[in-house]
C-alpha cells in the first residue's frame, strides 16, 4: 500500500512541477511540451491509484501471451508494435515531402507543412522511431537468448520502451512548432536532449546487466555490435548536444561550439549516428537473424570480430567527409577521406560473412521471402558501403557534394539496408512472440518484398541521376566563363526525377501497409491463409517439352 501511495504521489508530483512549468514557459513550444509531460503524468497517477495493471492491460489489447516463459519479452512485442506504427508514420510523411519538393503547392501555405518542418519530422521518424524502436525491440529479444538470462531490471526495461516514446513525441512535436537546435540528426532542444540521455542510460544498464547475469559463458557476437552501438550513440549524443539555455522555462539553447568546430563536431555525430545507430546496431541485427532464418551458423565467426574492431576503429574519423570544400583544414578533410576509403574493406567483410552464411542453404533465397529480404538487405549494405567511401574521394565530392546523389546514396543504404533486415526481422519475431504457428502469409511477404524492392530501385536510381546532372549542369560554364544553367533551369530539370522519386516512395509504403497488415493478422491470431509452399512446382516428365520456336522443323 505504501508503495501504490509513493508511485501515485510521485506521478502527481511530476504533473504538478509540469503544469509550474507549462504556466511560467517563456515560449508556447516549451508550454506545449510541459503540457503534454503533465498529461502524461496525471494519466499515470490515475491508472496507478485506481490499482490498474499496465501490464495487464497492454497484454490483453495486444492479445500478448499471458504467460512469460523463459524470457521477459513484454518489451520486445510493444517494439514491435512501435516500430511498425511509426514506420508507417515516417514513410508517409517521407512521401508527403518527396511529392512538395515536385509541387511546391502541397505545403499549404502553412508553417506546420512546410518542407523546413516536415523533413526533420521524416528523418528523425525513420531514424530513432521506427530504426530506433526496432533496435531496442530486437537488442532485448536477441540478449536475452544469447545469454539464456532475463532481462536484468524489468521494471527498467519497461521504463526505457515507454521513455523512448515520450521522447519521440516530445521531439516530433517540437519540429512541427519549429523547435529546433538546427542540427541534423540532432534537432530535439536542451530539455528533450537531457530526457533521452535518462532513458539511454537505463537502456545501457538494462542491456548489460543482461549480459552481466548471463548463464552463458560466450557473449555472442551480436550484443558485442549491440553494445557498441548503445555506448557510441550515448557519447555522441552528449557532446554534440552540449549547450546553454537561454532560459530554464523556454526551448531556446546555444551550442557549446561555434564555427568550424561546431560543424566538425556536428558531423563527427551525424556520420557516427551513420555508422553506430544505422549500421552496427542493425549489424547485430542481421548476425543474429540471418543464421536463425537460415538455419545455419555463421559463415566465419573469426571473421565477425575482425569486422567489428576495424569498424570500431575506423568509423570514428570518417566525418570530416560531410566537409569537403569547407572551412575545415585540409588535412582533417584529407583525414576523414581515407579513413573513409579503409571502410569499404571491413564492411564488405561483414557483407561477404553474412551472404555465405547462407552457403548450403541458397534455395532459401526462392522458397523464403524473409531470406530473400535478408539477402537483398545485405545486397544494399554492401552497394552503399561501396558508395560511401567512393563520394567521400575529393574528386568524386567535388561533382556529388550538395546534389540529390548523396539523397540517392542515403536512401539505397535507409530504405535498403536498415528498413530491409528490419522487415525480416520483424517477421521473424512476431509469430515467436505471440505464440503463433508461422505468419498469417507468407505471400504477403512476397508481395511486400518486391514493392519494396521496385520502390528502392526508383527512388535511388532517380535521384544518381538526379544527382550526376545536378553536378554537372552547376559546373558548367560557357566560352565567356559564365554559368550556362540559371538556377532555376536546374531545379526545372530535377521535376521527372523528383516524381519517379515519389513513385518509389508510395511503393515502399504500400510495402509497408502490408506488413502492418501481415503482422496485424498474426498478432490477432486470425485463420491462418491457406497458400501453396513457395518452392518449385514439381518436376513432371510429361510437360518437360521444348519451346515450340526450339522444336526442329
Amino acid at each position: 500500500m505504501d508503495r501504490l501511495v509513493m508511485r501515485t504521489g510521485g506521478w502527481f508530483a511530476l504533473a504538478l512541477a509540469a503544469f509550474a512549468a507549462m504556466l511560467g514557459a517563456v515560449d508556447s513550444g516549451f508550454a506545449v511540451h510541459m503540457g503534454i509531460v503533465c498529461a502524461v503524468g496525471l494519466l499515470l497517477a490515475i491508472l496507478t491509484m485506481r490499482g490498474a495493471d499496465y501490464a495487464g492491460l497492454a497484454r490483453g489489447m495486444l492479445k500478448m501471451p499471458a504467460d512469460q516463459g523463459k524470457y521477459d519479452d513484454d518489451p520486445v512485442r510493444w517494439g514491435v508494435i512501435a516500430t511498425v506504427f511509426w514506420g508507417l508514420a515516417g514513410f508517409l510523411v517521407g512521401l508527403v515531402i518527396a511529392f512538395q519538393l515536385a509541387f511546391p503547392a502541397l505545403n499549404l501555405g502553412l508553417e506546420y507543412t512546410s518542407f523546413g518542418r516536415m523533413r526533420p519530422l521524416h528523418t528523425s521518424a525513420v531514424i530513432f522511431a521506427f530504426g530506433g524502436n526496432a533496435l531496442i525491440a530486437t537488442s532485448f529479444y536477441v540478449v536475452q537468448r544469447t545469454c539464456r538470462a532475463r532481462l536484468a531490471f524489468p521494471s527498467m526495461a519497461r521504463f526505457v520502451f515507454w521513455g523512448y516514446q515520450l521522447f519521440i513525441v516530445l521531439a516530433a512535436t517540437g519540429y512541427l512548432m519549429g523547435i529546433t537546435e538546427g542540427k541534423e540528426y540532432a534537432e530535439p532542444e536542451w530539455y528533450v536532449d537531457l530526457w533521452l540521455t535518462v532513458v539511454w542510460v537505463w537502456y545501457l544498464l538494462v542491456f548489460g546487466g543482461t549480459i552481466l547475469k548471463r548463464s552463458e559463458p560466450h557473449i555472442y557476437v551480436a550484443n558485442w555490435f549491440y553494445l557498441a552501438f548503445i555506448i557510441t550513440i550515448a557519447m555522441l549524443h552528449i557532446v554534440n548536444n552540449l549547450s546553454m539555455p537561454v532560459s530554464l522555462l523556454g526551448s531556446k539553447s546555444y551550442s557549446a561550439f561555434a564555427g568550424v568546430q561546431d560543424a566538425l563536431t556536428q558531423w563527427w555525430y551525424g556520420h557516427n549516428a551513420v555508422g553506430f545507430f544505422l549500421t552496427a546496431g542493425f549489424l547485430a541485427m542481421m548476425y543474429y537473424f540471418v543464421p536463425k532464418q537460415a538455419e545455419r551458423p555463421v559463415y566465419s565467426y573469426r571473421l565477425s570480430i575482425i569486422h567489428f574492431w576495424s569498424l570500431i576503429f575506423l568509423y570514428i574519423w570518417a566525418g570530416p567527409h560531410h566537409l569537403h570544400y569547407t572551412a575545415l583544414p585540409d588535412w582533417a578533410q584529407t583525414l576523414g577521406m581515407v579513413f573513409s576509403v579503409m571502410l569499404w574493406m571491413p564492411s564488405w567483410g561483414g557483407m561477404i560473412n553474412g551472404l555465405m552464411t547462407l552457403n548450403g542453404a541458397w534455395d532459401k533465397i526462392r522458397t523464403d521471402p524473409i531470406i530473400r529480404m535478408m539477402v537483398m538487405a545485405l545486397a544494399f549494405y554492401g552497394m552503399s558501403t561501396f558508395e560511401g567511401p567512393l563520394m567521400s574521394i575529393k574528386a568524386v565530392n567535388s561533382l556529388s557534394h550538395y546534389t540529390d546523389w548523396t539523397i540517392g546514396h542515403v536512401h539505397s543504404g535507409a530504405l535498403g539496408w536498415n528498413g530491409m533486415i528490419t522487415f525480416a526481422c520483424l517477421y521473424y519475431m512476431t509469430p515467436r512472440l505471440w505464440g503463433r504457428e508461422r505468419l498469417y502469409s507468407l505471400r504477403l511477404v512476397n508481395w511486400h518484398f518486391w514493392l519494396a524492392t521496385l520502390g528502392i530501385v526508383l527512388y535511388a536510381s532517380s535521384m544518381w541521376v538526379a544527382g550526376i546532372m545536378q553536378g554537372l549542369m552547376w559546373r558548367e560554364y560557357g566560352a565567356d566563363g559564365y554559368l550556362v544553367y540559371a538556377f532555376s533551369e536546374v531545379v526545372t530539370a530535377m521535376f521527372p526525377m523528383y516524381l519517379i522519386r515519389g513513385a518509389g516512395g508510395l511503393l515502399y509504403l504500400a510495402g509497408a501497409i502490408i506488413m502492418a497488415w501481415n503482422i496485424g493478422k498474426t498478432i490477432a491470431g486470425s485463420k491462418l491463409r491457406e497458400e501453396k509452399p513457395m518452392h518449385d512446382a514439381a518436376f513432371d516428365p510429361a510437360a518437360d517439352k521444348p519451346l515450340l520456336a526450339a522444336q526442329p522443323v
